[in-house]
């Protein structure tokens, strides 16, 4: 599946500061994605990275002065603005931003944002005084009226000595809110509700039972509804993944944990995907201290936790629910007698593998619907599979 990006022209400005550096990461990232890319640079951003490094990665000119040698060279900006689908400026310093916001065009890049007609986003970056000055906050909020996408700058400590706000996101969170720009909105209004992560049901207090589930493809799930304009709660059992952009997030250890969060947030939601691995037995007692190590054999007591799926099946009302079947064998027989069991709209199904299911980037899915019918996909990324998900899940709400 191709990314939303692919073959789309991105423009990418880079004005003059200490994170300059961090423009040649976005700009791999944009091209690993299948964007076209071009670079504009002040000449301030010149003194920290050089414009061969860009034009290297982009491999297209870059362009640096409004006076260029060249044919061509004198209308560049114009073309390239006729051209976009999209600009980031990054880093975007107090001097570039203070000339978009008053219509100041006097070097290459802030003349071709004033003839710029496709989405424009800015990523601040400076001294935290300078981000705070009333000057710039002004100049921001001007560039928001007029219908420019400010990404905030992170705190930390800066390059300067002082510790606040005025660092440039990474790369990559840069990248993910681009996305989210260029994303269609076809789920824009709709509350989704996604579960995803193993459980852990404790023996004593260092010991319990668990699964390999890392939760890759339910925050796979939730990042893909939030690109697409969704508003996202996000409930996870332990993992090492960081929070979704703009995604309620809400961490829990037990089954019943999950259960208790499921069913307190499923009233409010139109779509409620289930793609946590939930444990399906826990201790029948949990020891207070740690078990010794005493005995050559220890028989363990347990019991069935609740169906979190098959509850919310019966409490839905006009809702969308979908629920994944991760099997061994069988998988064709499990999944369309969890369908019917548990009165799901559409269930997931994968057979466990070496690259797919549990810890893996990669998932090889069939889907399974309410009215019978079944598709069944070839090995994919589980940022793709999440979308095609979401891709069916709109064909049922306009069923």
């Amino acid at each position: 599946m191709k990314s939303v990006i692919n073959n789309k022209n991105i423009v990418l400005g880079v004005s003059g500061g200490i994170a300059a550096y961090k423009g040649v990461e976005l700009l791999r990232l944009l091209i690993k994605e299948g964007a076209n890319v071009r670079v504009i640079m002040t000449q301030s951003a010149r003194e920290f990275v050089g414009h061969l490094t860009f034009e290297a990665l982009s491999g297209q000119p870059v362009c640096t002065s409004l006076f260029e040698k060249g044919d061509d060279a004198s209308i560049r900006h114009i073309e390239w603005a006729n051209e976009a689908d999209a600009v980031i400026i990054a880093p975007a310093t107090a001097n570039i931003i203070g000339k978009i916001a008053n219509g100041i065009a006097d070097d290459a890049l802030s003349t071709f944002i004033l003839a710029a007609t496709c989405p424009v986003m800015l990523c601040p970056s400076m001294n935290t005084n300078m981000f705070k000055a009333k000057t710039v906050l002004r100049n921001i909020e001007t560039l928001k009226s007029d219908g420019h996408f400010i990404i905030e700058p992170e705190s930390g400590d800066l390059a300067c000595g002082i510790t606040g706000p005025g660092r440039l996101p990474e790369a990559e969170d840069i990248f993910d809110r681009l996305l989210f720009y260029l994303s269609p909105k076809d789920l824009k209004g709709k509350r989704i509700l996604v579960t995803a992560g193993p459980t852990q049901e404790p023996i004593d207090p260092v010991r319990f039972i668990s699964n390999p589930s890392s939760g890759k493809m339910g925050f796979a799930v939730a990042r893909a509804a939030e690109l697409r304009g969704g508003i996202v709660i996000l409930i996870t059992g332990p993992t090492d993944l960081p929070d979704p952009n703009n995604v309620m997030v809400v961490r829990i250890g037990t089954a019943h944990e999950m259960a208790l969060a499921v069913f307190e947030h499923m009233k409010s939601s139109d779509i409620i995907i289930k793609a946590a691995a939930v444990s399906d037995y826990s201790p029948g007692e949990q020891a207070d201290q740690k078990i010794k190590k005493e005995k050559d054999e220890m028989v363990l007591f347990l019991k069935k936790t609740k169906d979190i799926l098959k509850e919310v099946g019966m409490r839905k009302k006009d809702q969308i629910l979908v629920g994944f079947a991760a099997e061994t064998e069988n998988l064709v027989q499990s999944a369309e007698i969890k369908l019917a069991e548990k009165n799901l709209d559409i269930i997931v199904g994968n057979l466990v593998g070496p690259s797919s299911g549990f810890g893996t980037d990669t998932n090889k899915v069939s889907l399974f619907y309410k009215d019978g019918t079944k598709e069944a996909f070839p090995e994919m990324q589980k940022d793709d599979v999440a979308n095609i998900l979401l891709d069916r899940v709109l064909n049922v709400l306009k069923s």
